[in-house]
């Protein structure tokens, strides 16, 4: 392997190639591209199957090659994860795009693992029904990979995350098998719970090919509204204020910066009468503190995170914490980015996931994520490094891995005991 990350020499990929090639159309096998590199490892090959078997198979002729895979379906979120250590074949499920069933009646959906989260929304809409989450990018990010990062959103909060919205799932593994778990099963793989065990594993035990997610229905009216406080602590009292009360929100978020005060967002949902009761309410928790009614833009301060001008000087990371935990952690963020002379911004839900942007020099952005990672950890949540310069030094994207992380290498070795898919992106190096 040399330090690009590739790790089988040119004849080993023309023959392959050509075995690719004899497997699925010619159209769907080409050279890697440098805009293909994945953290800095460069592929050489990218293979796009047309049909579950046909990935299956390409994936069981990878594995028995000895060749690392990197499983790809928008490709939105690629720089999440370690850099893998190995890097030879991208495996996209972008031509795995049809919704194979909507069960309406049933409320539920099977769809391909390459369909754009955007596409299943539309479809579903024309039953007035919906899958109950907003992940990133949903224009191009596909089911696959939002279930491979556990990307959710402000919804969680009403309607649960990804494992709690998925009932079924198939996946390829690396010997050709393709094993179905859960709602409408073709193949049960005893013992294990595939839906939930994939969910967030960052395709490194399986690539999904399909799933099965149960639904909801689309509201028929819905407000937000904003309320500013003066400071973390008041957010954090607010927070628990509404949380505590009988208000039926479905997302509740709360936006932090170096600049702006912060402000607290709430979605409501129902019938035009219900939400005006449940306007009053919140007026009354709110009190003195000024409340106004606001777009649905709002719920896309997530999203704008990511809107930066300059990568070299800008990380992001997502972090857990408990939800008491929220004015301590907001205010270590602003004492550690006053040290280091970092701007930052934040949004972190009521259920305690937060989203953070630091912009700095690449050495203070390293020292920032790590203090602010041993403060959090040192309160039993997490931070997990999402995005930062390449010019940053080094720091593991995960942290601490827990007493979790022998069995999650053994169920690892059991599934995929050569570590073909995405090797060493994971936690403690998976």
């Amino acid at each position: 392997m040399d330090s690009s990350g590739k790790h089988a020499s040119g004849a080993v990929f023309s023959s392959l190639r050509d075995k690719l090639i004899a497997m699925v159309k010619p159209d769907r096998v080409r050279p890697a591209l440098p805009a293909d590199a994945v953290a800095g490892a460069e592929p050489n090959l990218i293979v796009e199957p047309g049909i579950e078997s046909e990935l299956a198979a390409v994936l069981k002729l990878l594995n028995e090659a000895d060749l690392a895979v990197l499983p790809r379906g928008g490709g939105t979120k690629m720089r999440w994860g370690n850099p893998p250590s190995r890097a030879d074949v991208i495996l996209s499920t972008a031509r795995l795009s049809d919704i194979m069933e909507h069960a309406w009646s049933d409320l539920t959906v099977t769809v391909m693992s390459g369909c754009t989260v955007r596409r299943l929304q539309q479809t579903l809409a024309k039953h007035g029904q919906r899958l109950a989450l907003d992940p990133l990018v949903p224009d191009s990010a596909t089911i696959g990979g939002i279930l491979s990062t556990n990307d959710s959103g402000a919804l969680r909060l009403r309607f649960g995350g990804l494992r709690d919205l998925i009932i079924g799932v198939t996946i390829a593994l690396p010997d050709g098998t393709l094993a179905s778990s859960g709602g409408k099963v073709v193949k049960n793989v005893a013992g294990y719970d595939l839906p939930k065990l994939v969910t967030g594993a960052l395709g490194t035990l399986g690539v999904i090919t399909r799933a099965v997610f149960r639904l909801h229905a689309l509201p028929h009216n819905s407000r937000c509204f904003s309320i500013a406080t003066a400071r973390p602590g008041d957010t954090q009292s607010l927070v628990h204020s509404i949380q505590n009360s009988k208000l039926a929100q479905v997302a509740l978020q709360s936006r932090f910066s170096d600049v702006d005060a912060p402000v607290t967002d709430v979605l409501f949902e129902g019938t035009t009468a219900g939400i005006s009761a449940q306007e009053s309410q919140l007026r009354v928790i709110a009190g003195k503190a000024s409340l106004s009614e606001a777009e649905t833009s709002v719920w896309s301060a997530r999203q704008e995170l990511w809107s930066f001008s300059d990568p070299e000087t800008t990380a992001l990371a997502k972090i857990s914490i408990l939800p008491a935990q929220l004015a301590p952690t907001v205010d270590t963020v602003v004492q550690t980015s006053a040290a280091r002379k970092l701007h930052w911004k934040a949004v972190i839900h009521a259920h305690g996931i937060g989203w953070l942007r630091l912009e700095g020099h690449p050495a203070a952005l390293q020292e920032g994520l790590s203090t602010l990672r041993d403060f959090i950890e040192n309160r039993t949540g997490s931070l997990v490094r999402l995005d930062a310069p390449a010019s940053m030094p080094a720091l593991d994207a995960w942290g601490k891995p827990g007493d979790a992380l022998p069995l999650m290498k053994e169920v690892k070795s059991r599934l995929d005991p050569k570590s073909t898919l995405n090797p060493g992106r994971f936690v403690g190096g998976i």
